[in-house]
């Protein structure tokens, strides 16, 4: 069906997108990062990335050390000395290497002695049974983040509250690109939409896509394959429904960088979050990558294996160990970009979006997921466990200094437009009128 919209650039829209950054088109890929001066109380506040060998931890602890040099001790936790040794010598004297193993309570409270927080990205969280990182740190009143992407995890970690409460720690979950910096783009289009104050948010939904495995590696070919276990949770006016997963393809447009590009239904634990949270009725999420073959192949996957064994950790890294080397091979041509695409629809038939697209997903969630330890070190984050888009978990006031730090590097990042402004081939039908 064709939909028709009216360019409603409003004074407050303009604001908000030229506080996030300068236009889509200006924007310049750089991996250069600003310096973050913190305040004089948490510096040399040591910091424990759990999972610091790996693709995800590595990139954090690496950005950490970019926003805050000589300010942070990062201590690299992890099970491999080797590993741990290259990470230190590669980021230098304010570094150290901790062994621990997350799933050994004793090993775990040790590494957590004379920490200020912790940073759990040792993944993969799905089929997960237990929050152990975070109740460790609420028993040790250490501060805490995790990458969760896994919504029966997430929910789990929120059950912590009152303990958390109770223990004056401050933690946030599902906190790294997407969901992480997603869930806040989210928030933002709706507080804007409201403050406009001339309709309802009335459906969000979600577009993800990453090019290859965003050379992000094993984590993310095992997260996708237990992913595609779970039946698929959104919301239509307020009622859950459940989908096959990787199902109901869309060809979305992720503008300037990246263009258009197929994407699938996945169960993801921002659907569940912005609908109880920020109230919208209407939630989804859709997820693709490239080339195309490996959405034939995750969608062959549903057919030719059944959910007990995608959801079957041990026979799913069976599965990562065969297909790793391939996917490996590929992503040397299909490259490690990334991009998120927030919709926002509101009852008066206005649309608003947003887009963050980087060159590189490994390089975009460390700095990202920095992001989030700098405004929890900064004081945003309220003792308790929060999603990122609850006010508690990131203020609102620290929305926009964590999306701009998360952004740098973009080749894209564009706030609350009209979808034609940031598409790359609107139809226009004549008098500020396009079809899309």
């Amino acid at each position: 069906m064709a939909r028709f919209c009216l360019q409603l650039n409003t004074v407050y829209g303009r604001n908000l997108t030229t506080a996030f950054a300068q236009e889509t088109r200006e924007r310049k890929s750089s991996s250069k990062i600003e310096r973050v001066e913190l305040p004089e109380k948490v510096r040399k506040s040591r910091i424990l990335i759990l999972g610091g060998t790996g693709r995800v931890g590595g990139s954090t602890a690496v950005a950490l050390s970019k926003f805050c040099p000589d300010q942070l001790r990062i201590i690299i936790g992890g099970r491999n000395r080797d590993k741990g040794a290259a990470m230190v010598e590669k980021l230098g004297n304010e570094t150290e290497f901790s062994e621990v193993d997350i799933n050994d309570s004793k090993s775990l409270e040790a590494a957590l002695d004379g920490v200020d927080l912790v940073v759990h990205t040792a993944g993969p969280f799905q089929q997960a049974e237990k929050c152990t990182v975070l109740e460790a740190a609420i028993q040790n009143k250490v501060a805490y983040l995790d990458v969760c992407d896994d919504t029966s995890y997430a929910w789990r970690a929120k059950s912590y509250m009152n303990r958390a409460m109770d223990a004056n720690v401050p933690a946030i979950t599902t906190g790294g690109i997407y969901p992480g910096v997603s869930n806040v783009m989210a928030a933002e289009l709706v507080r804007a939409a409201k403050t406009e104050g001339k309709g309802e948010p009335e459906r969000l939904r979600f577009y993800y896509y990453t090019a290859g495995s965003g050379g992000a590696g094993p984590t993310i070919l095992s997260t996708s394959f237990l992913l595609l276990g779970e039946e698929v949770i959104a919301y239509s006016k307020g009622e859950k429904i459940k989908m096959k997963p990787y199902s109901g393809m869309l060809n979305i447009d992720f503008g300037q960088g990246i263009g258009k590009k197929d994407v699938f239904l996945l169960n993801l634990p921002e659907v569940r979050s912005i609908h109880e949270v920020l109230g919208v009725p209407t939630v989804s999420a859709r997820f693709g990558t490239s080339p195309f073959i490996w959405n034939w192949g995750m969608v062959a996957m549903t057919y030719l294996f059944p959910p007990e064994i995608l959801r079957d950790r041990s026979k799913v890294q069976e599965l990562v160990d065969l297909f790793d080397p391939v996917v490996r091979a590929v992503d040397g041509i299909a490259g490690e970009k990334v991009s998120m695409r927030v919709d926002l629809d509101c009852s008066d038939g206005r649309s608003r979006i947003g887009v963050f697209s980087h060159r590189s997903l490994s390089e975009s969630v460390g700095i990202s997921t920095a992001a989030f330890v700098l405004a929890i070190l900064e004081g945003s984050t309220k003792p308790g466990v929060w999603f990122p888009e609850e006010p508690e978990g990131i203020a609102v006031e620290a929305r926009e200094t964590l999306m701009s730090r998360a952004a740098q590097g973009t080749i894209n990042f564009v706030m609350n437009k009209a979808p034609w402004m940031v598409e790359t081939n609107p139809k226009e039908l004549g008098f500020g009128i396009y079809d899309f």
